[in-house]
């Protein structure tokens, strides 16, 4: 089996895929896809649509080299025609598997997905690191409540 179709059905077990168009369109209006794909033979109108989803929502959209009975056998249904992730990281693996495939028509969207998911890993370490010291209290020290004041010259 293939990579990416592999990695699509991981992202689905990890519950960061939409599949349908209904999902998709609700994914990508909370602004929570980062990748609207379709399969090589939607119909054109799926993939005007779905397009339309990923501008709507500041996805990127890429169309993948698998028929739609492929992506419906990987995620568990009949046929899936549009697709979103809604995981940054998940996006650039897919993406990457793509491009070391056919690095003509991936490698662009790969390294913008790439990029966004180091921006994305980089705020959530952030916001560990602030939850951090707000637990833990670290931070500016403060002078003693009792009014002494250190005698100039003593450390």
């Amino acid at each position: 089996m293939n990579k990416a179709l592999s990695w699509i059905g991981l992202a689905k077990k990890a519950g960061t895929l939409a599949a349908g168009e209904e999902p998709v369109g609700a994914a990508a209006r909370a602004h929570t896809a980062k990748l609207v794909a379709v399969a090589s033979d939607a119909a054109e109108n799926t993939c005007r649509r779905a397009k339309h989803f990923a501008e709507a929502g500041g996805a990127a959209f890429m169309g993948v080299p698998f028929t739609k009975a492929e992506l419906g056998s990987v995620i568990g249904r009949g046929s899936c025609a549009v697709f979103a992730l809604t995981d940054a990281v998940f996006a650039a693996n897919l993406a990457e598997k793509l491009a070391g495939e056919d690095p003509a028509g991936y490698a662009s969207q790969a390294e913008s997905l790439a990029e966004l998911a180091r921006r994305v890993q980089q705020r959530k370490l952030e916001s560990r690191l602030h939850e951090k010291n707000k637990k833990l209290g670290t931070g500016k020290k403060r002078a003693p409540r009792n009014g002494a004041r250190r005698k100039p010259g003593k450390d």
